[in-house]
């Protein structure tokens, strides 16, 4: 599959990669909602809920891939996370947050995959609750099939 490309608006440093729309609860206790944001990504049942630096406009791509990329240079990342999803439906959507507005939709065999998410430029971000022109962070997302729901951060940021 080639690469799509997605840019749209989103609130609260969030957007959902779901399998059902917004037939999720990413409501969790302080605790669990701390770890997912450190480690930006929260896994729920149909869904992933990827954590991003900018608070308005999110930029990015994503590819399916038949397996996972071995050779990846890490210092082109600030940040590097993989996580599980069931896409039953067929369709996998990017939504926006708080709404669930519907960014873009990839129809996909059914099945269970797994997400890595690379975030870059995540510096650019001058306030990470207002939205600003110059913020340039982007995630690029590669998705393969995999029943490891797990997840696993394999470069973690640090913005101190």
């Amino acid at each position: 599959m080639k690469v799509q490309y997605f840019n749209f608006d989103t609130q609260y440093n969030q957007f959902y990669l779901t399998s059902v729309g917004k037939d999720f609860n990413a409501d969790k206790d302080m605790s669990t909602f701390t770890e997912d944001m450190n480690q930006r990504l929260g896994i729920e049942k149909n869904a992933l809920v990827v954590f991003i630096e900018s608070y308005g406009n999110v930029k990015g791509d994503i590819e399916i891939l038949e397996k996972p990329k071995t050779n990846v240079d890490f210092s082109k990342y600030d940040h590097i996370v993989e996580g599980g999803i069931d896409i039953q439906s067929g369709q996998l959507q990017i939504l926006d947050s708080p709404h669930s507005h519907i960014a873009l939709t990839i129809n996909v065999i059914p099945g269970k995959y797994r997400a890595r998410i690379y975030s870059s430029n995540l510096a650019s971000v001058k306030e990470t609750d207002l939205p600003h022109d110059t913020d340039n962070d982007y995630y690029h997302i590669e998705l393969w099939k995999s029943d490891d729901m797990e997840r696993r951060v394999l470069k973690q940021y640090d913005n101190n």
